[in-house]
């Protein structure tokens, strides 16, 4: 029994050689292959089989057996391919070949053949065996492909972004970053360098009115490692960077990276024991900060366990009111170093950086990345798809999170990009720095979409450059408004820097308000508390096979946390999603934000989307306090837009048409401002420790 046609692979353009696409455009090196056949499930076509012939040896790949599908140049098997075999035969022309790929105005794929037959080619290719019970997964994805498949919306993504690349002859860049032979990561240092060496004169980084060529930053980032060598930093010394975004930030990321030194970023809104707690259990042996936060540091300065120096930024411009302790050195000291690289290096078994969860529900856990682990290269290679070589991409995130660092800082530099950087978010101020920088790409987070939604209008609300913006967790009754509002295209991508590095993307081919569909080389499951599947429709918490380890989060001095995160081959998000009926994921709450009222669980991101609704209110905080019964009683805390007026009972009023009866908040109070991670979430522990005060409106009372 053959493998049924794709019905999506329909059209047939006569002005393709199917022969002449399938063998010239494809290199296979077997010597590399390790069998994972992550290629057979992500081609779209089904170009690739594996040929089972040879009893005698371990299943090979074919691209020409007779009547395999023709290959449509999707690039597809070249970015999943982990051991770089799969490569581009040096005989393909990629302009000529999108050129004429590209002469109808839509996008048509080859016909998909049928499969070679059982006896042929081994039972094992066959839909048969694909749908035995042992084999679930495989029965899922083909099922999935078969029904306008996953892998349709992430091809409409490639149409838009990367086919336009190819069809300039710039088919090689796509693969730039793809490892070749050695498995081991790259430092974001070695990212510089290479940049720096490939477009020295490019504007890299503009922050107010400075503006830093990649030749620029990587000469300060040796100046800083310089500097770094005379305090006693290297191989295996860990170093705090406590600071606001500015370049000497990243000056210090990149300079202690290339002297070995692990970095730990932290929040600068950390004070008292919770700053000397993660400046303990990280190890580290001297810190950079900013003056503005010098006080900080010297509250709990006899407390800190490893620490024996502190370089204070003295450059800044919010730097000038404040006394540097004479016990603290000075940053603008290192400038005057050396900028000759000093090629210490680094071992790649080493920790690189180690980045700190939220710490909103209890105790910040920090994530390890070694220099063989870095995902450097795989940063760089979804930035062939997003970003382009003239982006300006802009972010106001801290770079003390994984989001501005990971995201906006590795794609631009990988794509030769020019990154815009604010020192803070402000959203009176947010739009005149995206005109004031020309910005045409920005990421942002849900929570803050509101928030400009609920500045007043002005004229010049379209008035801009920008081409996409990347959201995580948007309100889905926002997605449309905020399009046409401020005349931008708006994408979703959910993942974590404690998700093993799996990941979802919405590339506008996916209903508003959804994160996508995952891969369909991705086995992942939807399961309740007990680790049932649950339906669709039914919010599970998210979780990702990963039999062999390969995706392990390793959690600092905390292997019991590690343990838990990768139970059972599952890695675990903690994030509750609901899939619908044709495979959408959709974002309902972290797990360990759901409530029980009613015999219900009730879900405090739903609720306070839709509290987010009311006019007065700017932010709200939804969380559980102690009950008389067994159950919670749920009590929201808001903050109010300039100018505005809540009473609580017209609130209570306004909720009773929006949402079920058990998930109104009994208990609601107005503060004047909340205390945020870096991320700008609400830290939730302190409201819930406070509980419930004088100033709070009880709805039964």
């Amino acid at each position: 029994m053959g493998h049924q046609n794709i019905s999506w692979f329909t059209k047939i353009p006569d002005y393709i050689n199917a022969k002449e696409m399938r063998t010239g455009i494809l290199t296979f090196d077997d010597t590399k292959c390790k069998r994972c056949n992550i290629c057979t499930f992500i081609c779209p076509a089904r170009s690739i089989i594996r040929d089972t012939s040879d009893k005698k040896s371990l299943p090979s790949l074919s691209f020409t057996a007779p009547g395999v599908a023709d290959c449509i140049a999707c690039g597809c098997c070249l970015a999943a391919c982990p051991e770089g075999a799969i490569s581009i035969s040096r005989s393909f022309n990629p302009g000529y070949y999108f050129k004429r790929l590209t002469q109808t105005s839509t996008l048509s794929y080859p016909k998909a053949y049928q499969h070679p037959d059982e006896n042929a080619y081994g039972k094992e290719n066959t839909p048969s065996a694909m749908n035995s019970s042992s084999l679930g997964f495989k029965e899922k994805m083909r099922q999935k492909m078969q029904s306008l498949s996953i892998l349709k919306d992430s091809l409409l993504g490639l149409n838009r972004f990367v086919l336009n690349e190819m069809a300039h002859g710039r088919f090689k860049e796509l693969l730039k970053w793809r490892i070749k032979g050695d498995a081991n990561d790259i430092s974001w240092a070695q990212l510089l360098e290479e940049k720096a060496k490939e477009v020295p004169d490019k504007t890299y980084l503009l922050y107010r009115d400075e503006s830093f060529t990649y030749r620029d930053m990587d000469n300060n980032a040796n100046k800083i490692a310089n500097y770094l060598l005379k305090f006693g930093g290297g191989k295996g010394k860990g170093l705090g960077i406590f600071m606001r975004n500015s370049p000497r930030f990243l000056d210090v990321f990149f300079g202690a990276q290339k002297i070995g030194m692990y970095l730990v970023p932290i929040n600068p809104e950390l004070k008292g024991e919770g700053l000397s707690y993660l400046i303990n259990h990280s190890d580290i042996e001297g810190i950079v900060l900013d003056a503005e936060l010098v006080s900080s540091i010297e509250t709990v300065r006899d407390q800190l366990e490893h620490v024996n120096y502190f370089i204070v930024d003295d450059i800044e411009e919010e730097a000038k009111p404040f006394e540097i302790p004479d016990t603290m050195e000075r940053l603008s000291n290192a400038y005057g170093m050396s900028m000759t690289n000093p090629k210490v290096g680094y071992n790649k078994e080493d920790i690189c950086l180690i980045i700190y969860t939220s710490g909103t529900t209890g105790r910040p856990k920090g994530v390890v990345y070694r220099y063989k682990t870095s995902s450097v290269k795989l940063l760089s290679l979804v930035a062939q798809i997003l970003v382009k070589p003239d982006d300006i991409y802009y972010t106001y995130l801290a770079l003390c999170h994984g989001n501005a660092l990971f995201i906006t800082t590795t794609q631009s530099m990988a794509r030769n990009a020019t990154m815009a950087l604010s020192r803070k978010f402000s959203a009176s101020r947010f739009w005149e720095d995206i005109r004031k920088y020309d910005v045409t790409l920005f990421n942002t987070i849900g929570s803050i979409i509101p928030i400009l939604m609920k500045q007043p209008e002005k004229p010049d609300d379209r008035d801009n450059k920008v081409r996409v913006v990347v959201s995580a967790a948007c309100p889905a009754e926002m997605w449309v408004p905020f399009e046409k509002r401020f005349s931008v295209k708006l994408y979703e991508g959910y993942g974590a820097v404690d998700g093993g590095g799996k990941g979802v993307m919405n590339l506008g081919t996916a209903p508003p308000g959804s994160l996508g569909r995952i891969p369909p080389f991705v086995t992942y499951k939807l399961v309740d508390e007990n680790d049932n599947e649950v339906p669709p429709g039914i919010p599970g918490e998210l979780i990702f096979e990963d039999k062999k380890n390969k995706s392990r989060v390793e959690y600092y001095k905390n292997s019991e946390a590690s343990d838990k995160k990768s139970k059972d081959g599952w890695i675990r998000t903690g994030d509750l999603i609901r899939e619908d009926s044709e495979g959408y994921l959709y974002f309902v709450g972290r797990n360990t934000e759901s409530m029980r009222k009613g015999g219900e669980n009730v879900s405090a991101y739903e609720v306070e989307l839709v509290i987010m609704e009311h006019p007065s209110v700017e932010e709200v905080a939804v969380y559980a306090v102690p009950s008389d019964m067994a159950e919670d009683e749920i009590m929201a805390s808001v903050t109010l837009v300039d100018g505005g007026k809540l009473d609580p009972k017209e609130l209570v009023s306004f909720l009773e048409d929006k949402l079920a009866k058990y998930a109104i908040p009994r208990y609601i109070r107005i503060v004047d401002d909340f205390q945020k991670t870096n991320t700008h979430r609400v830290i939730k522990r302190i409201l819930e420790k406070e509980g419930v005060t004088k100033d709070t409106f009880d709805a039964r009372a």
